[in-house]
């Protein structure tokens, strides 16, 4: 055959063909990019194969078949609907999409839907830039990030492949476009609830909630649909610095509404109101006196609060901490989560209050040194600090002793002599009196010696005579020595002479030496004051017992003048 009429011959088959292929198509009433309704004849390996009344079946892959996160549900026999993408392809097969005719009937159902303001449901299938796929039976949205939950989600995946309810928010069927929003219906959800709640909210009432948020001064659970805050003072009965101690976000708890204000509608919370309050009974579980251990919870400035069991703490003070450390931090004696031993010093049930004390776990280093060293003992230590009244030195127990000024020499003025001394010394000193209560106790250096006044005058009376030198002169009178003991004793200017023109200072000079009567002793001033004119009338009227009286006829001078003869003849003897 010449190639013309091969040509023409090939023409006429083509021809026949569409010809065929016309009659065919007008013979069934399915049209290409139509949805169609058919029968499974054969389901096998990763394809289902469907009868939809054309010259030849079609072929569907398994997986269209296939829910998120759902086993295939297909079976021989099943009525599906798929879509006509071609009558024939070149196997002779029709070419059919489950997966299309599926998007096809969703996005008429979701075009209703969005018309009619109606919430839809699907899956959450996959992660894309700025948010999330879902699959809403068939038809693919775009749900942003911020619209997956009311606060944000920081994990996804509990979310993925489980159906949820979304809101359209736009589509476009031309562009293939679909916004949904899960937040919304998540919202519209809670305002529900909220209202039903807070209609029924009632001080007292127990409820469960989640731990939404935490903060420094507490957290605010999610009672469902509207939120309340649970203090931090509120969680338990025992100190929590912060409420991360005892809760964290997502947490479930139980809690007690304690405070509702309807027309705010804040709602105060607390946990611990729902269990046993432990200072019920406290006096008689924590008896003043009584002593306990404990651990340290806090530090502050003016003490430390001591944890007696949880929820009852007490505050030992400063004061009462040490018996020897004062001024000091409470940190430098005691420190955070410190098992330590205290005493109860008092209970205040309805304050809440219970005052504790460290150093009465402890010996007394006064009572301790009391018991040791009574009056009287001989002490040694180094001297600790000087001031304008005495000197302190450190004794055994950590303790100070102080030296007043007039202990510190029998001859010397005080402040004469403190001026010898410099921090460090070694000194002895004499125990001179304790006080425990005020925690004092008084030395002595000097009495380490004997007292050279009170040697000298031991012997001395009130009326004694004697014969001293004459050691300063004063305007007011005359100091004298008395003896070798280094006593001193005062004549004032009035007491040198019973004749009131002989009662001169400048009649003496210093070294001369004149009898006197002692007229007064002092001791604990160390003062003896003298008198010449007390001895002048003491001899006149010795002279007049013995000599005779005035109605003899005798002249006073005629009686005085042999009696004061004798008494100086004394004198000299004496000298």
């Amino acid at each position: 055959m010449t190639q013309p009429a091969q040509g023409a011959a090939g023409a006429a088959r083509e021809e026949s063909f569409a010809a065929l292929f016309e009659e065919y198509v007008n013979t069934v009433d399915i049209a290409e990019g139509s949805v169609v309704r058919g029968r499974v004849v054969e389901v096998g390996g990763d394809s289902v194969l469907i009868d939809v009344g054309l010259k030849a079946e079609g072929r569907v892959s398994m997986r269209e078949f296939t829910s998120p996160g759902q086993p295939p549900e297909i079976k021989v026999g099943d009525e599906v609907e798929v879509y006509v993408e071609r009558l024939e392809d070149r196997n002779g097969e029709a070419v059919l999409s489950r997966e299309k005719a599926r998007r096809e009937e969703s996005w008429n159902v979701l075009e209703r839907a969005f018309k009619e303001n109606q919430r839809v449901k699907g899956f959450i299938v996959g992660r894309v830039k700025g948010g999330f796929t879902v699959d809403l039976g068939g038809a693919l949205a775009f749900l942003p990030g911020s619209q997956v939950d009311i606060r944000p989600v920081r994990d996804v995946s509990g979310l993925m492949n489980e159906k949820h309810e979304f809101q359209i928010l736009k589509m476009d069927r031309r562009r293939g476009n679909i916004v949904v929003s899960r937040r919304t219906v998540l919202e519209e959800s809670r305002a529900e609830q909220r209202n039903e709640l807070v209609a029924s909210l009632k001080e007292g009432q127990v409820l469960e909630g989640v731990v939404k948020n935490i903060t420094d001064y507490g957290a605010f659970v999610d009672l469902g649909g509207v939120d309340g805050l649970l203090h931090v003072t509120d969680i338990a009965w025992r100190r929590i610095n912060h409420p991360s101690e005892a809760l964290s976000i997502g947490q479930q708890v139980k809690v007690q509404v304690i405070r509702f204000n309807p027309e705010t509608q804040r709602i105060s919370l607390g946990m611990k109101q729902l269990l046993a309050d432990p200072w019920e009974g406290v006096q008689a579980k924590y008896p003043v006196g009584a002593k306990f251990r404990g651990r340290v919870t806090n530090i502050t400035d003016y003490g430390a609060f001591v944890e007696l069991e949880p929820g009852i703490e007490g505050l030992v003070h400063v004061s009462e901490m040490s018996w020897t450390k004062k001024n000091v931090h409470p940190g430098k004696i005691v420190s955070t989560s410190q098992e330590v031993e205290v005493m109860v010093l008092d209970v205040d049930p309805e304050k809440r209050r219970v005052s504790l004390g460290l150093k009465q776990c402890l010996e007394n280093p006064w009572e301790t040194f009391q018991r040791t060293h009574p009056t009287g003992t001989e002490v040694e230590g180094d001297v600790k600090n000087i001031t304008e009244f005495g000197i302190f030195v450190g004794l055994p127990g950590d303790i100070d002793g102080m030296v007043h000024l007039s202990d510190l020499s029998w001859d010397e003025p005080g402040e004469k002599v403190v001026q010898k001394f410099r921090r460090g010394d070694h000194v002895k000193a004499k125990v001179l009196d304790i006080d425990v209560e005020k925690e004092r106790i008084s030395l002595g250096v000097k009495q380490l010696q004997g007292d050279p006044f009170a040697d000298s005058t031991n012997d001395l009376n009130k009326g004694d005579v004697v014969t001293c030198q004459v050691s300063k002169i004063l305007d007011n009178g005359l100091e004298v020595a008395l003896g070798q003991g280094g006593a001193t004793g005062f004549i004032r200017k009035t007491e040198l002479s019973r004749d009131r023109s002989e009662q001169r200072t400048d009649r003496y000079a210093v070294g001369d030496k004149l009898d006197a009567k002692v007229i007064s002793i002092d001791r604990a001033a160390r003062r003896i004051v003298l008198s010449v004119k007390a001895l002048e009338i003491e001899e006149e009227k010795k002279a007049m017992a013995e000599y005779g009286s005035t109605d003899s006829g005798a002249t006073l001078g005629d009686i005085l003048a042999p009696a004061m003869g004798k008494a100086k003849d004394e004198a000299k003897d004496r000298k």
